[in-house]
């Protein structure tokens, strides 16, 4: 079965991340606020003129330092205006742009130094004290950066083509070295299907994003998407403080909101909603980890609001989705995005899509415009993912007959109980659904050197230990007995990745309560 919902409009031939986020907007309306970023000193607000101007200005300097074409530059900043203008900037002037989170370590930060053969890492001063620069790689640091924002502004942006790249971004993968997945200029225009899919954006929303601006998630549906459309974006690198986000809500009439599932809990626990005048929000957004149906529940009971979720990888953002006007089925992401081309192919097997209700690998076509370029450097694990005319990430799924998409986990992460294929992902959505379970995670626990059992991890609602008693049971009430945990174990966090997402091999690392 494969999914094709309609046809989209072909790519320019010559296409620039950054002029079509900004020459636009410009020129028809340079006096509208483009971003606000508020902190703990208050706020920022830059209109489209102001920010088209400091790109030019910036890329110019770029460009006067004499580095060859497509040089990579890492970007290994604070959370601020100048590390979404450096990227920018960085893509105005023909170059490619390496966002980094401020979170690495030196030594996580000068392997993507090394790996990605950057020319130059423009980083905030307290962000290029301990780092140990490769021969050649030049520092922009503030006084530099501060420099070249002096320029004479480019004419106009760097005439790049549509597969040209424009950003390298590395995986935050759970054991190994993470890997560069490159993108072209293209993927910005492969994003517009998320407009209308899953966003509902138009030029007039004020859309606030809760993530970092080093965060792909931040960058994408932060800045590219309200930018591609001439609307406006709110952010935030104040304290950390999960109570702020409906303050801001009110604060700007934000029409849109986008964060991970996590978030979306910890506002309905400790954000006290109801004070709040939120009337001008549409709805809400979610991506990064699968959205729980118990989550979804209340979400929609105490803000009387849609939340649409989406699914997407690294190597192509998102493009399975529920979006405005469109059904929610709980449990499920969505359907593929307006023009996303997808397909359900044998886990062992060739490229012939598998039937309605079959799990098998999910898969993209080659042609989507947002799939990336290519594997940094890595040829081998870039042919395992190609089977024909299909890209596979590695997520197992199956359509339903009306076209909705069921996610089964990570064909790497399927555990083995009794000689039977079990997903992690369908465990934990059964006993989300117990009222005493704040979060859960699954994975394979080896509890001898030959014996592995499916172990569930629980994070419990306060003063929930008690109630917990009957969770076997709550378990085979709903699951098949192979699928059943058989080791349980109560912590008071996940250990997660910088970007919030539960890391399954280390989940046996979690203290207990």
């Amino acid at each position: 079965m494969t999914q094709e919902t309609s046809r989209r409009e072909p790519v320019p031939a010559r296409f620039n991340i950054a002029r079509y986020c900004l020459a636009e907007n410009a020129r028809q309306r340079g006096d509208k606020t483009a971003m606000i970023l508020v902190g703990e000193a208050g706020e920022t607000r830059m209109s489209f003129a102001e920010a088209d101007l400091a790109v030019r200005r910036l890329a110019a300097g770029l460009q006067g330092l004499g580095l060859p074409p497509r040089s990579r530059i890492m970007i290994r900043m604070a959370n601020d205006a100048d590390y979404a203008l450096t990227y920018f900037a960085t893509i105005a002037a023909g170059h490619v742009a390496l966002p980094s989170s401020a979170q690495l370590t030196a030594s996580e930060a000068e392997y993507l130094l090394s790996n990605s053969g950057a020319a130059a890492v423009a980083a905030s001063a307290e962000l290029a004290q301990d780092l140990q620069l490769p021969e050649g790689v030049l520092l922009l640091d503030p006084v530099l950066l501060s420099r070249l924002k002096q320029s004479e502004p480019l004419a106009d942006y760097a005439d790049t083509a549509a597969d040209d790249p424009a950003y390298l971004v590395y995986t935050s993968g759970t054991t190994g070295k993470p890997k560069g997945v490159l993108h072209a200029q293209r993927a910005a225009w492969g994003r517009r299907p998320m407009h209308q899919g899953w966003l509902g954006l138009q030029e007039s929303d004020i859309l606030l994003h809760a993530g970092a601006f080093n965060w792909t998630y931040t960058l994408g549906v932060g800045l590219v998407d309200p930018w591609a459309v001439g609307a406006t974006t709110v952010l935030y690198n104040g304290p950390r403080d999960v109570t702020v986000w409906p303050k801001l809500i009110e604060r700007h009439r934000a029409t849109l909101f986008a964060a991970v599932p996590t978030l979306y809990r910890q506002i309905l626990k400790y954000g006290d909603v109801k004070q709040y005048d939120l009337s001008s929000l549409r709805h809400g957004c979610t991506a990064g980890e699968a959205l729980p149906t118990a989550l979804l529940a209340e979400w929609q009971e105490v803000m009387q609001r849609p939340l649409y979720e989406a699914l997407g990888m690294s190597e192509i953002s998102t493009y399975i989705s529920t979006g405005p006007g469109m059904a929610i089925k709980p449990g499920s992401p969505g359907k593929p995005q307006p023009g996303r081309r997808i397909a359900i192919l044998p886990v062992n097997g060739d490229d012939t899509p598998l039937p309605a209700g079959e799990i098998g690998l999910l898969a993209v076509h080659r042609s989507e415009p947002s799939l990336m370029l290519g594997y940094w450097h890595r040829p081998e694990e870039e042919a395992q993912v190609y089977r024909g005319d299909w890209f596979i990430g590695g997520d197992l799924a199956a359509l339903d007959a009306d076209g909705y998409l069921w996610h089964h986990g990570r064909n790497d992460d399927v555990m083995n109980a009794m000689g039977y294929r079990v997903s992690p992902a369908e465990v934990e959505a059964a006993l989300a659904e117990h009222p005493m379970v704040q979060e859960v995670a699954v994975t394979e626990l080896r509890v001898r050197e030959d014996v592995s059992v499916i172990a569930a991890f629980i994070v419990p609602r306060e003063g929930a230990r008690s109630a917990l008693a009957d969770l076997d049971n709550f378990a085979r009430d709903r699951l098949a007995a192979y699928k059943c945990p058989r080791e349980w174990r109560f912590v008071a966090s996940f250990p997660r990745t910088a970007n919030g997402k539960v890391q399954r091999k280390k989940l046996a690392e979690a203290p207990l309560l």
